[in-house]
């Protein structure tokens, strides 16, 4: 029995894993943590009954107390409820799913006491892969991606060598405005952002993908997890979203991961590995598929993904100068405080006035974070 705990369990990614867990009656749960949706853990305590939950608000878990006094599961809050849970004895895998900066304390608790993570919060590595992949490797610790994007390079280097990696070719659907140009973006809606061709998702990182920040996010995050240059990491637009990403070789040979725009098969994937397990659902049929179409990502228009790269490359703290950036205008975005365009502004804006740090500790990592927040809020 693999004993795992969720963080984020009310999110679009920790219901996934719940429904894995439900078809997979050798995996237990063992913790759930969620930020404020106290109704829906509720219900997720009562049918999976955890030794421990965690709720960020700490009035929400005052309430929750209250609700679930009649189980046996204890409830947590805060930070250091997140790092309780996630560092618990029984406990072999932490799937951090959680959303935000939040996720990078209790992920590296975890690495430190020895558990695997399932990692599908981007902000851990994008803030601080420098310092959580030596942490894992010191602590003999897997660091399993969850993105399907990631998990579709990990699944075609199992067995490779990874000094032999020419480039990584990233793909990505484009998005709802793929092929629009920057008067077509000026129009645009809330309601337009959170329409994916594909993907289910929340809305945070549906506007991201929209924008293609979620891409440009990605080639850090995949930066670390390889162990390679963002000069070898090549996005491709994939409007099919069947080719979830590719490894090309020093011999020119490249292998892909191919199946259905489905998360729970990366999700499967983390917390089984490396067994292979069959999972109920569609199917590619290549005969009604017919084609697969490839496109060159026009970053002149999707101008986020281009300043991802910049932040890569320049390293240190200028990659949470992005996602902090882009995380409140995003949120200002959903609040229908800003326009659409206005998003990718505020992040040029923000890393254009930044004064680099090269080598944060988590201190300042999330000082930064804070002051991105504050400034733009005083002046958006």
């Amino acid at each position: 029995m693999k004993q795992i705990a969720i963080l984020g369990s009310t999110g679009s990614i920790g219901t996934q894993t719940l429904d894995v867990v439900r078809e997979n009656k050798d995996l237990s749960v063992a913790a759930l943590a969620a930020g404020t949706n106290i109704e829906q853990l509720e219900k997720q305590i009562r049918e999976f009954k955890p030794a421990y939950a965690a709720v960020w608000d700490e009035q929400k878990a005052k309430e929750l107390t209250v609700l679930v006094k009649d189980t046996n599961t204890r409830v947590v809050s805060g930070m250091d409820g997140l790092i309780k849970i996630v560092t618990l004895d029984q406990i072999n895998i932490v799937v951090t799913a959680i959303v935000g900066m939040i996720g990078i304390r209790p992920t590296i608790a975890a690495i430190e006491a020895g558990k695997d993570i399932a990692l599908a919060n981007k902000e851990t590595l994008v803030t601080a892969g420098h310092i959580i992949m030596p942490l894992a490797i010191e602590k003999g610790v897997k660091i399993l991606p969850v993105d399907s994007e990631h998990s579709a390079i990990f699944q075609a280097l199992n067995g490779e060598n990874p000094k032999q990696i020419n480039k990584i070719l990233l793909t990505a659907s484009g998005g709802p405005f793929r092929g629009m140009k920057l008067d077509d973006l000026a129009k645009v809606s809330l309601e337009d952002a959170l329409k994916h061709p594909n993907w289910s998702m929340g809305k945070k990182i549906t506007i991201d993908s929209s924008t293609m920040v979620n891409k440009g996010l990605e080639v850090i995050e995949a930066k670390w997890l390889f162990n390679v240059s963002v000069d070898e990491i090549q996005v491709v637009i994939q409007p099919q979203s069947i080719i979830h990403s590719m490894v090309e070789f020093v011999d020119g040979s490249i292998i892909a991961q191919l199946g259905m725009p489905d998360m729970k098969l990366p999700i499967l994937y983390a917390l089984l590995y490396p067994e292979r397990r069959n999972m109920h659902g569609e199917r590619v049929d290549f005969a009604k598929l017919a084609s697969i179409t490839f496109e060159s990502p026009d970053m002149d228009t999707f101008k986020g993904l281009k300043l991802a790269y910049s932040a890569g490359k320049t390293g240190g703290s200028m990659p949470t100068v992005l996602n902090a950036a882009n995380e409140k205008a995003v949120s200002k975005f959903l609040n229908r405080e800003i326009a659409y365009l206005d998003i990718v502004r505020i992040i040029e804006q923000c890393m254009n006035e930044h004064k680099l740090v090269d080598n944060p500790n988590i201190e300042q990592i999330i000082e930064i974070e804070k002051s991105v927040h504050e400034l733009i809020e005083s002046r958006w």
